[in-house]
């Protein structure tokens, strides 16, 4: 990330949080119009497109819930992109007949009205449940299955697609070519060997590979797997520029994350502290996608003047 666009990053979220004394208070979320993503070349051109302008976003976690949005959910992607032009990270399970559905846990009970282990469950009964919030009330929202989810996106955002242990790979990516969903999804692997099956799978998917040295990412290329399809998960325990400029050296974008543990993430400790220019500070290291469980809080701080006007080119746009 240019040094320029970095410090303007700073400056930026230093003049919104200036009035809220020398650290700062949580932004607070809200939409004044609602945000896309939709680059021209799907989502091959817009981390490309990231890289080569210095810009950079936001991908929430789990979708961005909130209190009366549940995590993977459509009114959490929906107030997500109202506040910021968001890439969504969710979910992918499976039912006991083959539906996929998005839900995290492999049990039910934290997150819906159900009980018990989602897979062991067919899908017409849970689709009969609502969704939790994270305080465990009752929602009117209901499980999305990924089809229905690729649809709400079209021409809206990109999906980080988690998929679960009851899920196939092989199902996943051929209910996103039915949905005709290839160019604006990305895969998160956690293995070399996942993300070679993925890319055998789809020839054209762009793979989160996680890269916690420049070997790794060495080794990935070594592995046959093309290196414009690559998007580097530098984890979530702290920055390293090193790395960052080393992978913009190879034209790589980095996602860097702040999500975790309630107790331990860095979104946890910046909230606890009131600084959120940090995440300015993060993001000026040369992270270009920032992975995190405020999307909203997040962008607000790390968003200066002329990011609507910067990030454009980019296909991030407010309607």
């Amino acid at each position: 990330m240019s040094r320029f666009f970095a410090t303007s990053f700073i400056i930026g979220a230093a003049l919104v949080l200036a009035a809220c004394g020398d650290k700062g208070k949580a932004p607070e979320p809200g939409a004044s119009g609602s945000w896309t993503v939709n680059h021209p070349r799907g989502v091959h051109g817009l981390i490309s497109c990231l890289e080569k302008n210095d810009i950079a976003m936001i991908s929430a976690h789990r979708g961005g819930p909130g209190p009366g949005r549940p995590e993977n959910s459509l009114a959490a992607f929906e107030a997500t992109l109202g506040g910021a032009p968001a890439i969504l990270e969710v979910d992918v399970a499976a039912s006991r007949d083959g539906v996929l559905f998005l839900l995290h846990d492999d049990t039910l009970d934290r997150t819906t009205t159900g009980s018990g282990i989602a897979a062991e469950k067919n899908w017409d009964e849970l689709a009969s449940l609502y969704l939790k919030d994270a305080d465990g009330r009752k929602t009117d929202e209901r499980i999305p299955t990924l089809g229905e989810a690729l649809a709400w996106a079209e021409g809206r955002t990109v999906f980080q697609l988690d998929i679960k242990r009851s899920a196939r790979y092989e199902d996943v990516v051929e209910t996103v070519k039915t949905a005709g969903a290839e160019d604006r999804v990305i895969y998160i692997s956690y293995s070399i060997g996942q993300a070679r099956k993925l890319s055998r799978l789809d020839r054209s998917a762009v793979l989160s590979v996680s890269v916690d040295t420049l070997q790794d990412y060495e080794e990935a290329i070594e592995a046959g797997l093309p290196p414009s399809r690559i998007l580097a998960w530098t984890g979530n325990q702290r920055p390293r520029p090193y790395l960052f400029e080393k992978l913009e050296e190879r034209d790589r974008p980095a996602i860097f994350g702040t999500l975790g543990p309630p107790s331990r993430s860095i979104d946890a400790q910046i909230a606890r502290s009131g600084d959120y220019t940090r995440y300015a500070e993060i993001v000026s290291r040369g992270v270009d996608i920032l992975a995190t469980d405020v999307p909203l809080s997040a962008f607000k701080a790390i968003a200066g003047d002329a990011y609507e006007k910067e990030a454009a080119v980019c296909g991030l746009k407010r309607l």
